[in-house]
């Protein structure tokens, strides 16, 4: 299945500017996640507008970093184009961007930004770290229709076909890998849907207890993200390796999560002890918004200075009223008693 990843482009003086269903597609994961995350804020007890103010320089900074991670990858696999020509890292269109870039740009902005405004770290890292999995999995849709993040070939009924424009260089020998009966493995469908399995565990397990510890669910989602891109980088041949090995760069800093969230989980259970976790808080500390109040209009006042002609009427005004007589106060008269003592002989 051929679809035309252009939804449409237009000129804008010099510029061509282009809407790509790979673009809307990520962009409405990211909304998706946004969405949820800010409900889980909301269930934890804090104010989920805070989240829509937080996310939006990890955002920013998310995309450089994803940017940013992509060419270091590339470059490390040997592919020399963007030493070659620098400028091709920032110059429109630009294709080609890594989650995992993303994720940790966009975390440490994040947790930045919590930190300078007082807010509590582990409950909005709890409420976004899960989200993220399910975000992914929607942008995962975009890469099908990119024809990109397949497999190595595979004789499974679930195999899909790669245009002859699409295919790596491993398998651009058409001879050898017919488009008409070649099939590879989907393995952005498989991430997506071990990802939709994953976030949805998450969301059970922290949810059925009621005393839900910090960090819990970030523990959990480093597990699970960690483990499944270590499982999926078998399937990704398009990623550089180390050496000779079936090692790739990516594989390594995925084991790396998966081992720090085990780490993380056995001591938030009280099965191990870390030095850098001995205050570890068992509660979330919700941030106390004061209620805004509107401070009451001022009064005019008016100095009685005869130069100033903007105030005359209203200090003629004044000066009437102030000398105006004042309704006197009936008085009245106490009727007086006289009571007699008894004297006692």
């Amino acid at each position: 299945m051929d679809i035309n990843p252009v939804i449409f482009s237009f000129k804008l003086f010099t510029w061509t500017v282009t809407l790509t269903w790979y673009g809307l597609i990520v962009m409405s994961g990211v909304l998706v996640g946004a969405w949820f995350a800010e409900r889980e804020v909301r269930r934890r007890g804090e104010n989920g507008e805070t989240l829509i103010d937080a996310m939006i320089w990890p955002v920013v900074i998310g995309i450089l970093g994803a940017r940013l991670w992509y060419v270091a990858n590339a470059t490390l696999g040997g592919n020399t184009s963007f030493i070659d020509d620098p400028m091709s890292i920032i110059r429109p269109p630009i294709a080609g961007l890594h989650f995992f870039g993303g994720l940790l740009f966009g975390a440490i902005a994040l947790v930045f930004y919590l930190k300078r405004n007082g807010y509590d770290v582990w409950l909005f890292l709890d409420a976004v770290a899960p989200v993220t999995l399910l975000g992914q999995a929607v942008g995962r849709l975009g890469n099908y229709i990119n024809q990109e993040l397949y497999g190595p070939p595979t004789t499974l009924p679930w195999g899909i076909p790669i245009g002859a424009g699409h295919r790596l260089p491993a398998y651009a020998d058409l001879t050898q890998f017919p488009v008409e009966t070649t099939r590879f493995h989907p393995t952005f469908a498989y991430e997506m849907i071990l990802n939709i399995l994953a976030f949805l565990f998450i969301i059970w397990y922290v949810r059925k207890d009621e005393n839900e510890k910090p960090g819990t669910a970030v523990s959990l989602w480093l597990i699970c993200a960690g483990f499944i891109r270590v499982f999926i980088e078998f399937f990704r041949p398009d990623q550089p390796r180390i050496g000779d090995s079936f090692v790739s760069y990516t594989m390594v800093v995925a084991f790396l999560m998966g081992v720090t969230g085990v780490i993380l989980f056995l001591a938030r259970n009280g099965k191990i002890q870390i030095a850098a976790l001995e205050n570890w808080s068992e509660k979330y500390q919700v941030k106390k918004v004061e209620n805004k109040t509107t401070p009451l209009p001022r009064k005019r006042q008016f100095v009685e200075d005869e130069s100033d002609m903007d105030n005359q009427e209203e200090i003629k005004e004044t000066k009437r009223k102030s000398t105006a007589k004042k309704p006197v106060a009936k008085k009245t008269t106490a009727k007086k008693t006289t009571v007699k003592r008894k004297t006692t002989k």
